[in-house]
């Protein structure tokens, strides 16, 4: 059914309701609002405002234990909520595409990239699995991923969180629909590697008229790409206006308290005095995968009681250093001390002490926590491994982390991870990694997955936890405001490669290496024009051009 001139997607006083327990809770209340063809909206607000469920309910679906309870969402004139289950399948994945935040936890581990992504536009009749293997192929260069012609017959595993979050956006293209729901598309992304797939999905929208909903916690990057933006707050519409309306003049103070996020910034702390011994060195490190090489040669120091931020592009090899650091890789050569003694190399060749001096905190929580064990359980283990705690010491002990982390004991301990918030389960995170009583912690991008307000949150944590415990923490991060907010001192990695270190104040202050600077001009700004501009600096003619290679 095509209506001319009536919106693609309209949505009236739509309400939403969750199960807790035997009683329907409000998700959304009462949200309204309508998209065009080609036309772009972006939906903000924090952790519980309900922007995915708003976004998923565009599509007609809604996750289990979810129900809309009355309103409208029709989508080109066709009844989404009344519709059979015959006509919403042949709608989604061909009409209405979506891409999801956790890219690592919607792929198929047992197939290969390219398997999944011809099975949307086959299945649909859009074009033959041979074609259809050619269309992947120009969409993997498009979005800029390396070896285009090879990465798709990889198994998912095999390639970095960054670029599978592309593999996913190529996979909702392959049918060219006329809505895609994209939620938190870049959050698994380094900067640069952002701007490339920012200018491509830019470009894939406006060159097949596509609409979309853009859902995101990052205020800079939904400048970038809508029209117009929706504000939420658990689950009420604050308001909606065109983008540089929004930007410019928020209406309602909870907008404007948005938009004022990321004020946090620890003091700069003294520099180490020379001589003192590391918590960690890294010493001439040398590592591979099999027989690919993945550093080379690489050295930094973590004194206590500081944050190193290891910045860099996707497959730069920061995750790849903390595997080294923490035993998961043993390295070829090269060496890493704790407090000035050498560790082995492997971890299963550590002692039980070694073993609980240096843990990790990943980036996403969703799937670092079993969902099958209560928060006391999970929180509970390494307790009992590292401490030799049991029975009412143990849960005691249990207790007082969660007091750490800021969640009250009583509410928190026998609950599953599924009925906590993202910010919530990175705190518990937290508190695991903090039950070995740990000298060292690896933060990997803790925040990269969390809304502004919770996300400073979390680095508060950190930052008291630090001062009061003497914690030391290297942290990974694509997050250059996050950099600024936390570390000490920064190391820039490249290909492998260590290309610059130093304190923060210094690694700010130009000149810089040719590739910090790129890092630091590639860090969005609260301007709509700003990713335009940019690429027209770099010599980009078009918005597709950095989509394949040109930039």
């Amino acid at each position: 059914m095509n209506i001319p001139n009536a919106p693609l997607v309209e949505i009236k006083d739509l309400w939403i309701e969750g199960r807790a327990d035997e009683t329907w809770m409000p998700i959304i209340n009462g949200a309204s609002t309508s998209l065009n063809k080609g036309e772009v909206l972006g939906l903000i607000g924090e952790s519980g405002a309900g922007k995915s469920t708003l976004g998923l309910a565009a599509m007609g679906f809604t996750r289990d234990g979810v129900r809309i309870s009355k309103g409208e969402v029709t989508f080109d004139g066709i009844d989404l909520i009344n519709a059979s289950a015959d006509t919403k399948r042949h709608l989604l994945g061909k009409r209405i595409a979506y891409v999801a935040q956790s890219a690592a936890a919607s792929f198929n581990p047992a197939h290969r990239l390219i398997d999944q992504h011809v099975e949307g536009p086959v299945q649909h009749g859009v074009s033959t699995r041979v074609d259809s293997v050619k269309d992947g192929i120009e969409l993997y260069r498009r979005l800029r991923l390396p070896n285009p012609d090879e990465i798709g017959f990889r198994y998912p595993h095999q390639v970095s969180g960054g670029q599978l979050q592309r593999a996913m956006t190529a996979m909702a293209m392959s049918c060219r629909p006329d809505l895609i729901i994209f939620d938190e598309p870049t959050t698994a992304l380094d900067v640069t590697t952002q701007i490339e797939v920012l200018a491509s999905i830019r470009d894939i929208v406006e060159q097949f008229d596509t609409a979309a909903i853009y859902i995101t916690h990052d205020l800079a990057v939904v400048a970038q790409m809508a029209d117009k933006i929706k504000v939420l707050l658990k689950g009420d519409e604050v308001e909606e206006a065109d983008t540089r309306t929004m930007l410019s003049s928020p209406k309602e103070e909870y907008t404007k308290s948005l938009w004022a996020v990321r004020s946090f910034q620890r003091p700069a702390k003294p520099s180490v005095p020379a001589g003192s011994v590391p918590v960690i060195r890294v010493k001439n490190v040398t590592a591979a995968y099999g027989k690919i090489p993945v550093l080379h040669d690489i050295s930094f120091d973590i004194h206590a009681g500081r944050t190193v931020a290891v910045v860099g592009e996707s497959g730069s090899g920061k995750s790849t250093a903390a595997r080294c650091i923490t035993g998961l890789l043993p390295p070829i050569d090269g060496a890493v001390e704790f407090d000035g003694e050498p560790l082995p190399r492997d971890y299963r060749q550590r002692d039980k002490m070694q073993l609980r001096q240096a843990q990790m905190i990943y980036q996403m929580a969703d799937t670092a926590l079993n969902p099958r064990k209560s928060i006391g359980e999970i929180i509970g283990r390494p307790v009992e491994f590292y401490m030799g705690l049991k029975g009412a010491q143990r849960r005691e002990r249990v207790r007082e982390l969660l007091n750490e982390i800021e969640l009250e004991p009583d509410q928190f301990i026998d609950r599953l991870p599924s009925e906590l918030s993202g910010g919530q389960k990175q705190r518990v995170g937290i508190a695991r990694a903090l039950a070995a009583e740990p000298k060292f912690i690896i933060c990997d991008e803790v925040t990269s997955a969390l809304d502004q307000l919770v996300a400073e949150g979390i680095l508060k944590l950190l930052a008291r936890l630090q001062d009061t415990l003497g914690l030391s923490y290297m942290f990974i991060t694509h997050d250059l405001a996050t950099v600024r907010a936390i570390s000490d001192e920064v190391v820039v990695m490249k290909d492998g490669k260590v290309v610059e270190q130093g304190e923060k104040a210094e690694m700010f202050r130009p000149p810089h290496h040719p590739y910090t600077d790129l890092l630091l001009s590639s860090v969005p700004e609260m301007d709509p024009d700003w990713l335009t501009n940019l690429l027209a600096e770099r010599g980009v003619e078009n918005i597709g051009d950095a989509a394949v290679g040109k930039m």
